[in-house]
């Protein structure tokens, strides 16, 4: 049975909603399910604490960690609405099974995430753009230097305050060195090595004013994969376009979410290869209308404009854009301010 130790006096009166860094603020309560003889415990939420960890643990050594990244609304009711939360179930399974890590039971994941945000109630603020951003992440923890795989873990979630990740547009580079991922290796999951390898690359960018890097194929540079906290769309006159998800592209749920949308909606949607060559082919034709970004923390992004090697592109404004259109559906959805007719919501 999950062992629930309420927090005595909440921290949530010192905290300043209106000017809140992403990530940085956490809730009053935390969960931690421990795997150790084989199994994974019933779980514990308790007030929100550092942990202990043995200097030997193997995520600190050899990289055995994952997480996910999903968000809870409030309506205008106070309801409290979860986002296709089976979806990131099955993709830190995926996670988990691909760096040879025991994965949560389903009970203990719904169970946890729903009585986590039930209790951190409070910390949920409606309107747009304000959610209870919410980390589910497992490492193991056995105290071991030996380079295998561990055999004890621990699966934890975390929440955090948030408002838009970012404001406006962002510019973003095509990457033509360093690579994010490789075919046959872990780009498919929320690794944390994966974004610890992204982190050089995209500093360098910023330098040159960038905020973020979309990733090529690590073979040629030639193709588009994904940006760093992203998965990208492109608007090539009237057909949206996006690369299939692979070994080294995240199957993003906003991605998914969007597709869908999209097609209900009647846009012509193609998934297939996109080349660096057709994006600046169809930019210098002016058929290039939008290009945007789309993830849990970002929901979706327009990019303002785009560096290849020492040239930068500008993009035009674009009127009823279809990233806007597509905002604004996929809010809908999530705030419950319309219907929901792919049965997406999940009322905590």
């Amino acid at each position: 049975m999950l062992k629930i130790i309420k927090i005595k006096k909440t921290k949530i009166k010192n905290v300043d909603f209106e000017n809140l860094d992403f990530g940085s603020v956490f809730s009053d309560h935390m969960f931690t399910s421990s795997f150790v003889n084989g199994k994974w415990d019933d779980g514990i939420i308790e007030p929100y604490k550092p942990i202990s960890i043995d200097p030997s643990a193997r995520a600190l050594h050899y990289g055995q960690a994952c997480f996910e990244g999903m968000k809870a609304y409030k309506d205008k009711n106070g309801k409290t609405w979860l986002f296709r939360p089976l979806e990131n179930y099955k993709r830190i399974s995926k996670s988990c099974e691909r760096l040879a890590m025991p994965i949560p039971n389903k009970e203990i994941f719904m169970e946890g995430l729903k009585k986590l945000v039930e209790l951190d109630y409070d910390w949920i603020k409606p309107g747009l753009g304000n959610s209870l951003y919410i980390r589910p992440f497992v490492f193991a923890d056995q105290p071991s230097i030996n380079a295998n795989e561990a055999n004890q873990y621990k699966f934890m979630i975390i929440c955090a305050p948030a408002q838009l990740y970012y404001s406006g547009k962002v510019k973003v580079k095509i990457e033509k060195s360093y690579s994010r991922a490789a075919k046959g290796g872990v780009g498919y999951a929320k690794a944390a090595g994966n974004y610890a390898a992204q982190f050089y690359p995209t500093m360098l960018a910023r330098d040159q004013g960038y905020q973020q890097i979309i990733w090529t194929d690590s073979y040629s540079h030639e193709f588009i994969e994904e940006a760093g906290t992203m998965n990208l769309f492109f608007r090539i006159d009237d057909t949206l376009i996006t690369p299939p998800t692979s070994d080294s592209i995240l199957d993003g749920i906003t991605r998914k979410s969007l597709i869908e949308i999209a097609k209900n909606l009647g846009i012509k949607v193609e998934i297939r290869q996109l080349s660096v060559k057709e994006i600046i082919n169809s930019y210098n034709s002016g058929n290039l209308k939008e290009i945007f970004g789309c993830g849990t923390a970002v929901v979706v992004l327009p990019v303002a404009g785009f560096g290849h090697e020492d040239k930068y592109y500008e993009m035009k404004e674009v009127k009823n854009s279809w990233s806007n259109v597509l905002k604004t559906k996929l809010n809908n959805i999530q705030y419950n301010i319309s219907e929901d007719p792919y049965t997406w919501r999940v009322e905590v």
